[in-house]
């Protein structure tokens, strides 16, 4: 009997063998551009399993100031350092489920698109925010990893590979809450990677008097920060310490 030939299509190994390796690629480019998956710490479980089990925030954040506020609709935020509009984002809950309405701070002026887009209650504001207006501060950024991003640029290149340098300008946030007119604050929201306490020398945190303020807190700077909120009278949020190692929550003492 005479065997039909096979089919070359079938066994084009060549080419075979570079679907597979392009596949490869994808996956490996798609696995180091998502967020990582971060485990859950078990004093976060609780408001997980009440909240959760979804999340925009890298950690529980999304989840404590939900917890705070108690789903309060209709209230203002100032995100500092928002970056994307909703990956990893603090304020994407708040906004579009919630309908809260706000400004997103980000010198990284390339996620502008995406608030103008999908974020229609928040201005996008493309400033370095500091504790001066009106001058010219260099960012420097992972080209790989824009969600890293610091004044400081051993800071930045600790993370990995050479920071490239971005200039934008600065403003303090006295100076932007007035330009938007804004005269109360509910939640603010910072991460600037060790710059929080140059942003915080330039809050008159008395006048806006934030219900919550979630804060990132690096070692470098934790003391600085801590000292900011004792003299202005604001307390640890107790319940969440053990709930985000990442990031401090702070309430007005109340007398």
């Amino acid at each position: 009997m005479t065997r039909k030939p096979y089919s070359r299509a079938l066994f084009d190994w060549k080419a075979l063998g570079l679907i597979a390796m392009l596949a490869l690629v994808a996956v490996l480019v798609w696995y180091s551009s998502r967020p990582a998956v971060v485990p859950l710490l078990p004093e976060l479980r609780p408001f997980a399993e009440k909240y959760g089990p979804s999340r925009n925030s890298q950690f529980g954040e999304e989840w404590l100031i939900r917890d705070f506020f108690q789903d309060k609709r209709d209230g203002i935020f100032v995100d500092v350092g928002a970056n994307h509009h909703q990956s990893l984002s603090t304020t994407y809950y708040l906004e579009v489920a919630l309908g809260w309405s706000g400004i997103a701070v980000e010198p990284l002026a390339q996620f502008a698109e995406g608030y103008a887009k999908h974020r229609p209650r928040t201005k996008f504001r493309p400033f370095f925010v500091s504790d001066a207006s009106d001058q010219q501060a260099k960012l420097y950024v992972l080209k790989h990893n824009t969600l890293i991003s610091s004044g400081d640029k051993s800071f930045t290149e600790r993370w990995g590979g050479t920071a490239e340098s971005v200039t934008a300008p600065t403003i303090t946030l006295n100076d932007l809450l007035a330009a938007e007119k804004i005269d109360r604050v509910d939640f603010l929201s910072m991460d600037i990677e060790t710059w929080e306490p140059k942003a915080l020398a330039g809050f008159d945190i008395q006048r806006f008097r934030p219900a919550l303020v979630c804060i990132e807190s690096h070692e470098e700077v934790l003391q600085q920060i801590l000292d900011y909120f004792a003299h202005n009278q604001y307390v640890l949020v107790g319940k969440y310490l053990k709930a985000d190692e990442h990031n401090l929550y702070f309430t007005p003492l109340r007398e």
